[in-house]
C-alpha cells in the first residue's frame, strides 16, 4: 500500500547549520501522528519540506507517492501553519477564508462551483462554525480563527494533513472540539501529521508519536514513546505518571 506521507534520508542545511540530519519517517492512511520537539528541532523545516517550500540538501519526500510539488497542485497535502499571515483589519469573511482551501480545484478562474460551496458549508459545519460563516475573520476570537483555518484544510478534501501547532493559545473546550474532528477525519482514512509541544495531551490525540531533534530520536505508538525516559531527553521532563 502507497504510504500517505513517505520521507527518506531528509537532510536540510541553512548555511552550516544542520536542521534536519537523515530523517526517515512513514505515515499510512488513517493515522494521527504527533510531531514533538523543542523549538528549533526541525518541526517546522520538517512541515515546509513536506509541501515543497524548500529544497532539501539530501533525501526524498513523497506524498501518496508524488513528489511533495505534484501533491501541491494535486491539492493531495494541506497545510495549517502555525501563524495565520491574515491580517484581522482585512476584510474577509470565514467563509471566504474557508473556501481558498479549494482554489487549486477551482482552476486559475477560482470561480466557485456547487462542489466547492458544499464543501465550505461541510467544513464549516464540522468545525461548529456555520454560525459565524458571515463573520469577518478579525472579530472571530483566536480560538474561533483555528477553527476556521482547520476547516480550510477540512475543505480542501486532501488525504493528507499537516498541522503545525494546532491547539496554540486555543482553550480547552475548543482543543477537544478540534481532537474530535482530526479522530472523524482519521476514521475516514485521512492522515494527520501534528506539530506540538503538549506532550501531555498527546496520548488523547494521537495513535503515533515521533519525537524530533534534528533527527528522529523516537518513533512508534504513543505509549511507547511518550516515556519519562524519552521525554527526558528531548524536553527534561516527566510524564505525569512518573510525578510531575
Amino acid at each position: 500500500m502507497t504510504a500517505a506521507l513517505e520521507i527518506t534520508g531528509l537532510s536540510v542545511r541553512y548555511g552550516e547549520v544542520r536542521a534536519l540530519d537523515d530523517v526517515d519517517l512513514r505515515l499510512d492512511a488513517g493515522t494521527v501522528c504527533g510531531l514533538l520537539g523543542t523549538n528549533g528541532s526541525g518541526k517546522s523545516t520538517l512541515f515546509r519540506s513536506v509541501m515543497g517550500l524548500l529544497r532539501p540538501t539530501a533525501g526524498t519526500v513523497r506524498v501518496l507517492g508524488s513528489t511533495s510539488a505534484q501533491a501541491r497542485r494535486a491539492a493531495r497535502v494541506a497545510y495549517m501553519p502555525q501563524a495565520e499571515a491574515i491580517d484581522p483589519d482585512f476584510p474577509i469573511l470565514a467563509h471566504q477564508v474557508v473556501l481558498t482551501g479549494r482554489y487549486a480545484r477551482m482552476g486559475p478562474t477560482r470561480r466557485a462551483r456547487r462542489a466547492d460551496r458544499d464543501a465550505v458549508d461541510a467544513a464549516l459545519a464540522r468545525t461548529g462554525l456555520t454560525g459565524l460563516a458571515d463573520r469577518q475573520i478579525g472579530q472571530l476570537s483566536g480560538g474561533q480563527r483555528k477553527r476556521v483555518f482547520l476547516a480550510r484544510a477540512i475543505a480542501q478534501d486532501a488525504p493528507l494533513l499537516l498541522l503545525d501547532e494546532p491547539f496554540a493559545g486555543v482553550d480547552r473546550g475548543t482543543e477537544q472540539d478540534m481532537t474530535t474532528v482530526l479522530h472523524e477525519l482519521r476514521d475516514a482514512g485521512r492522515s494527520v501529521l501534528v506539530s506540538t509541544h503538549d506532550v501531555h495531551g498527546v496520548h488523547e490525540l494521537c495513535d503515533r508519536a515521533v519525537l524530533l531533534a534534528g533527527r528522529v530520536l523516537a518513533d512508534g505508538p504513543t505509549d511507547q514513546v511518550i516515556t519519562p525516559e524519552t521525554l527526558g531527553r528531548v524536553f527534561g521532563l516527566r510524564t505525569p505518571e512518573a510525578g510531575t
